[in-house]
């Protein structure tokens, strides 16, 4: 077992590396999260109101857990990412777009931005995303997010590991995830792939910068971008950290 050569790049897993997303991460491990977002949805929207839009939805895993109930478009800016959401979800809506700045010029009942929301940086980021989101309901529509982690509750380092196999592949993932030394408001990720497939092993290396912040500023940019907003317990992590769903309702 070597190492890859040369330096470690940054955000494999959404580029070459995104391939391996089914066997890391495959639609079954989103089956205890996946009806919390379901019970909020089908709580809070009208009878007959089904449209979803679903942005940084990545490979589809989570959606996929949605589209019995829901007429689902998914958007991404990994176009590997969303090769694997298609193949998954065939009979959903697909197109490519940064959070931060899409606007497929229709309206839906809900909008979901998983934990793909960690990936804005800055608090304007942060509310632009949350601008998008707005921008595709109408006053009584319901936006759902939930980050992984904040400030006020972090303690670094965090570390992982986990192993999933797939067909003839197995990857453990090992992650390390620590506060910038030179920037408290972003999160630094190391990802360790050791993958075994085609009779073979190797490491590849991936690293990640997400944002990290306190849970009042979730609140209060939320509410700036035109929602009412109430912050529900997600029971979905026993051994990490504490998780919730921000639900917001349209303002009008």
């Amino acid at each position: 077992m070597t190492p890859d050569s040369g330096e470690a790049g940054r955000n494999r897993l959404y580029d070459d590396l995104a391939y391996l997303w089914p066997t890391i991460s495959p639609p079954e491990h989103y089956a205890d999260e996946a009806p919390h977002w379901r019970n909020q949805l089908l709580s809070r929207l009208a009878p007959g109101a089904r449209r979803v839009l679903d942005i940084g939805s990545g490979g589809g895993h989570h959606l996929s857990h949605l589209t019995d109930l829901f007429e689902v478009t998914a958007v991404d800016l990994s176009e590997r990412m969303l090769a694997n959401s298609r193949r998954l979800n065939p009979n959903i809506a697909h197109a490519i777009g940064d959070m931060r700045s899409v606007r497929l010029n229709r309206v839906f009942d809900a909008v979901l931005i998983h934990d793909a929301i960690a990936y804005m940086t800055t608090e304007d980021d942060l509310s632009a995303a949350f601008t998008t989101a707005r921008a595709h309901l109408e006053p009584g529509g319901v936006f759902i997010t939930a980050p992984d982690h904040y400030a006020d509750t972090f303690r670094s380092p965090y570390i992982s590991h986990e192993t999933n196999r797939r067909d003839d592949t197995e990857v453990t993932l090992i992650e390390y995830s620590s506060q910038s030394l030179s920037e408290p408001s972003l999160l630094e990720t190391v990802f360790m792939f050791v993958v075994t497939e085609g009779g073979e092993r190797r490491i590849e290396l991936d690293r990640h910068t997400t944002g990290l912040f306190p849970r009042d500023t979730w609140r209060s940019l939320i509410e700036g971008a035109g929602f009412r907003v109430e912050r529900i317990d997600y029971p979905v992590n026993e051994d990490g950290p504490d998780l919730y769903l921000w639900v917001g309702t349209a303002s009008g």
